[in-house]
C-alpha cells in the first residue's frame, strides 16, 4: 500500500500545485487587465503610468465607497489628503548645503529652503503646489533638491493655501494672493538674503492658475516696490468654459488627469453643486445663448484661431446653440478672470512678467497653457514655451526614483535651467 499511497499523494500536490498556478494565472490576468490601459503610443514609458494611475484608481474607488463619510469620520477628499501628507509630508530637516525650515507667508505656511552656500544676495521662488485646489500634492517637489543646489531661495509646502471642501474661490487665491506681497516685502526679503530684481511666482496645475492670477494682479499694482521678475506656469488649468478644446478631446481618457475629475475639480473650487458636472462636460454651460459669454469673453479661448495647426489636428468646436442658462446664474465664478486666468484682457496681460509655459502633449490641460502663451505674446510678453510630445499631466513627478522617467528628468532639467538662466 505504501507505494500507491505515495503516488496519490503525489497526484494531490501536483493537482494543488496546478490549482495554485492557475488560480495565479488568473489572478495576474485580472491583475494585468485593471493596470492595463491603452494608451496612445507617444506617452513615456506606459507602463510605469498605468501603474501610478492603477494605484490612484483603486484608492479613488475605495474612496468612493465613502464608508467613511457615511460613518462621519472625515470628508473623501480629507482621505486623500491623510495619503498625500503621509507620502509628502516631513519634518523640516536641514543638511550642510541647505537650511530647511517651516514658517508662514502672510499667515500661509510656507516651507522655506535656503542654500547655506552660494551668492550673498540670492534669487527666490514663491511656488503653490497642484491638487485641484482641493488636495495636498505629492507631486510638485521632485525639482527641490537640484534647486537647493544653486543659489535659489525655494518657498512651497505640500499643504499651504486653504484647500476645498471647507475653502473656496477665493480663499485660495487669496492665500496666494497674501502670501505673494509677503513674499515680495523687505523684511521677507532681507530675512533670506533674496535679490529684490531676482524673484518668481511658479506652480504646477490649480498650482499654475493660482501663480498666472496673482502675477496679473501684483504686475498692476503700482504700490508694489517689488515685483515678480518672472512667472512659470507647469501644466496650468486657466479656463472652465471649454471642456471641448482638442486636448479635452483627445485625452480624455488619459491618466492621471481626467476630462470628468477635472470638471469635478472646478465645480469644488468654485462652490457649486456637483450635479452640475454633466452639464459642463456637454459644454451647456458655455452655449452660444449664453448672455453672460459676450464675443469679446469667447474670443480670449478661441482655440481654433489660438492653437497652431499641428494642435487642432482634427477636431471640432463644440458649441451648443442653446444650453442650460442656470449654470451660469448659479456659478458665476466662472467669468471671474481671478479663476480664469485665460479670460483676462490683453492690457492685464501686457504687464506680467517675462513667462515659461509647461505643457504636456496627453494633458487634457494642454491647450490651456498654449492658449495662455499665443495671448501673452499677442500682449508682447516673451515666453518659452516648453512641450513635451511624450509628456503627460504630473510629469515632472517622475524625475527621481522610485518613479523616475525620462520625460520626468527632462521637464524638471529644463525647469530649473530656465529658472538659472532666466532669473
Amino acid at each position: 500500500p505504501w507505494p500507491s499511497f505515495q503516488v496519490a499523494g503525489e497526484e494531490e500536490r501536483n493537482s494543488a500545485a496546478m490549482r495554485l498556478l492557475l488560480a495565479g494565472a488568473v489572478l495576474l490576468s485580472a491583475a494585468a487587465y485593471y493596470v492595463y490601459l491603452p494608451l496612445p503610443s507617444g506617452v513615456s514609458e506606459p507602463w510605469k503610468l498605468m501603474l501610478l494611475d492603477a494605484l490612484i484608481r483603486s484608492f479613488m474607488q475605495a474612496v468612493r465607497s465613502d464608508v467613511a463619510h457615511a460613518l462621519g469620520v472625515c470628508h473623501r477628499v480629507h482621505l486623500l489628503n491623510q495619503v498625500v501628507s503621509w507620502v509628502e509630508e516631513v519634518e523640516a530637516r536641514s543638511c550642510s548645503a541647505v537650511h530647511v525650515s517651516d514658517s508662514s507667508l502672510g499667515g500661509v505656511p510656507a516651507r522655506v529652503f535656503l542654500p547655506t552656500a552660494g551668492r550673498r544676495l540670492k534669487r527666490g521662488v514663491v511656488y503653490f503646489h497642484g491638487g485641484g485646489w482641493a488636495l495636498g500634492s505629492a507631486l510638485s517637489f521632485s525639482f527641490v533638491v537640484p534647486l537647493q543646489r544653486s543659489d535659489v531661495v525655494f518657498l512651497s509646502r505640500c499643504r499651504s493655501y486653504r484647500l476645498a471642501p471647507e475653502a473656496v474661490f477665493p480663499d485660495q487665491y487669496h492665500d496666494a494672493l497674501a502670501a505673494s506681497r509677503a513674499f515680495l516685502s523687505a523684511p521677507v526679503l532681507q530675512r533670506y538674503g533674496i535679490d529684490p530684481e531676482r524673484v518668481c511666482v511658479s506652480g504646477d496645475s490649480a498650482g499654475g492658475n493660482l501663480a498666472a492670477a496673482v502675477a496679473q494682479e501684483l504686475s498692476s499694482d503700482d504700490t508694489l516696490p517689488v515685483k515678480f521678475k518672472v512667472q512659470a506656469l507647469i501644466y496650468p488649468v486657466l479656463q472652465a468654459l471649454d471642456f471641448y478644446t482638442p486636448s479635452y478631446q483627445q485625452n480624455r481618457a488619459v491618466p492621471i488627469l481626467y476630462r470628468p475629475v477635472m470638471a469635478r475639480f472646478w465645480l469644488q473650487y468654485l462652490g457649486a453643486d456637483a450635479s452640475l458636472e454633466p452639464l459642463l462636460l456637454a459644454n451647456n454651460h458655455s452655449s452660444l445663448d449664453q448672455p453672460a459669454i459676450g464675443a469679446d469673453a469667447r474670443s480670449k479661448l478661441d482655440w481654433t484661431a489660438l492653437l497652431p495647426a499641428e494642435r487642432k489636428k482634427h477636431f471640432r468646436p463644440v458649441a451648443r446653440e442653446t444650453g442650460s442658462p442656470q449654470v451660469m446664474v448659479a456659478v458665476p465664478e466662472l467669468m471671474d478672470v481671478r479663476a480664469a486666468p485665460l479670460l483676462a484682457e490683453l492690457g492685464a496681460l501686457g504687464a506680467t512678467p517675462k513667462a515659461y509655459v509647461m505643457t504636456c502633449e496627453f494633458d487634457v490641460l494642454r491647450d490651456d497653457g498654449l492658449m495662455y502663451i499665443r495671448r501673452l505674446r499677442d500682449a508682447g510678453v516673451a515666453v518659452t514655451s516648453d512641450h513635451y510630445e511624450d509628456g503627460f499631466h504630473g510629469c515632472m513627478a517622475f524625475a527621481f526614483a522610485p518613479v523616475l522617467s525620462s520625460v520626468g528628468r527632462r521637464s524638471a532639467d529644463n525647469y530649473i535651467r530656465w529658472l538659472d538662466q532666466n532669473l
